[in-house]
């Protein structure tokens, strides 16, 4: 698979798990498209906010009991809003790891804690001359 990947559509409602968790999504129903399950960082355009770094999963939310395979996008620093029935449009620029069912929901959000330290470090980088 090459990146980056562009993946877009309307914004869907999920189960709020990622709000739950700390990470409120926005999220979109893609089942079918041809990129490998795990997480990813890119870039996300939603309603006003244009090309911001984004944490993005692809898979099924194993950890929590779903089997449905979503694309979930936590946009960095905006604040957390009601994200859906909105035009969401993805860049998937560099995959980070594969899917995995945590343990426990404690578990997972200590990855997505660690998924999102990776990606801050990664988007500084990438500033950087």
């Amino acid at each position: 698979m090459e990146l980056p990947v562009k993946i877009g559509g309307m914004t869907s409602r999920f189960d709020g798990m990622g709000r739950m968790l700390g990470y409120p999504t926005a999220n979109l129903k893609k089942s079918d498209i041809k990129i490998d399950d795990g997480v990813y960082f890119g870039h996300a355009t939603l309603g006003q906010y244009k090309h911001k770094p984004a944490l993005i999963f692809v898979g099924a939310p194993e950890t929590v009991g779903k089997k449905d395979r979503r694309v979930e996008a936590y946009l960095l620093d905006i604040p957390d809003r009601d994200y859906y029935g909105q035009k969401l449009m993805l860049s998937l620029e560099k995959f980070h790891r594969p899917n995995q069912k945590f343990a426990s929901k404690n578990e997972l959000k200590h990855a997505m804690r660690d998924d999102e330290l990776a990606a801050r470090q990664w988007f500084t980088s990438r500033d950087t001359p």
